[in-house]
């Protein structure tokens, strides 16, 4: 049986990768581990493509995919331009739910200037709650093209924002009253907010504007499979440094009142970037100018086997997540 949630590596080698039909001659970078989007080349500029599900929530769920769709666009150094949506309705769905997905929508692609341009949607029998799947297309000046597999050894790796958003969001909106009860209402709506953060546009565009040889959108799996998927896409490894990766007080409250391990938490909102050593202070430095909190936690290393965090008890491999932590809670 297969877990919950992204198909694990080895099976997708034996399953997927080596069924992609016809090749494509002016595909630049296409399906692959830790790849995010595909760039199709259009000669001076490049067309950057990239799709994902929202499964794991139903409030904000347009919200979602807009914006995770999104990101994984900006990680390509390329503005996200153009969304088409499958909306998915359980049975006896009625027009408000609709209603409010579209509003999510609308609302969402309009704040990044982008433009719905197609979709389907339908009620689908057997689904318990809806499901919202995106594709977004954007295009990037071909000099600027960044891809999720370009780390080089030596690279710093820095983290925006913080660990588990995402996932913290999502629980607290699933969870909120049973969480209300544990920390209060104010807690809760503070961890609810971290929605409003899950865009990566303007930290990718920003940082791509220093230079970076990669960069990636963690999503399930969080911290800890976004390093892998990274490091998977570029044959290497890497040290990490547990008490450099930033993690708010309503995660971390959260996770230990769950049992979650939030380096493992669906973290949407968080951009991990691979830059120069000599860049990697100017990256966050323009980051922080921009009101986005950055953080260099480690170092991408050659040999690929070495995937290690360091703690204050000394050093231990960093495990790949079987599953996202959110699946235990909702």
């Amino acid at each position: 049986m297969l877990p919950p949630g992204k198909i694990p590596p080895e099976k997708l080698k034996e399953l997927v990768f080596n069924r992609l039909g016809a090749p494509g001659e002016r595909v630049l970078i296409g399906a692959g581990l830790g790849v995010d989007a595909a760039a199709i080349d259009f000669g001076e500029r490049i067309l950057v493509a990239s799709t994902d599900p929202i499964t794991g929530a139903e409030e904000g769920i347009g919200f979602y995919a807009v914006n995770v769709n999104a990101n994984d666009v900006a990680t390509f150094g390329a503005r996200p331009k153009w969304f088409l949506v499958s909306i998915l309705l359980p049975e006896n769905s009625d027009e408000g739910l609709l209603s409010r997905i579209m509003g999510d929508l609308h609302e969402s692609a309009s704040r990044l200037g982008i433009a719905i341009v197609g979709g389907h949607t339908e009620v689908t029998p057997g689904l318990k709650k809806p499901i919202v799947v995106g594709t977004m297309l954007g295009e990037v000046e071909r000099e600027k093209l960044v891809t999720s597999n370009g780390a080089k050894a030596g690279d710093a790796i820095i983290l925006t924002k913080w660990a588990g958003l995402e996932g913290t969001a999502i629980i607290a909106s699933e969870r909120g009253e049973e969480l209300e009860r544990e920390f209060g209402r104010e807690f809760v709506e503070r961890a609810k907010s971290f929605i409003e953060m899950i865009s990566v546009v303007e930290d990718a565009l920003t940082a791509n504007e220093i230079g970076v040889h990669a960069m990636h959108d963690p999503t399930e799996g969080g911290i800890a499979n976004g390093l892998h998927e990274m490091a998977d896409a570029a044959g290497l490894g890497f040290v990490v440094r547990g008490n450099k990766i930033p993690v708010r007080e309503e995660t971390a409250k959260i996770c230990e009142f769950y049992g979650l391990n939030p380096l493992a938490l669906i973290s949407s909102g968080t951009l991990m970037i691979a830059a120069p050593q000599e860049k990697a202070r100017d990256v966050v430095s323009a980051l922080t100018e921009k009101g986005i909190n950055a953080s260099i936690v480690g170092e991408f290393v050659e040999d690929p086997e070495t995937r290690v965090i360091i703690e204050n008890d000394g050093e231990r491999p960093l495990e790949r997540p079987e599953s996202d932590e959110l699946w235990k809670v909702v």
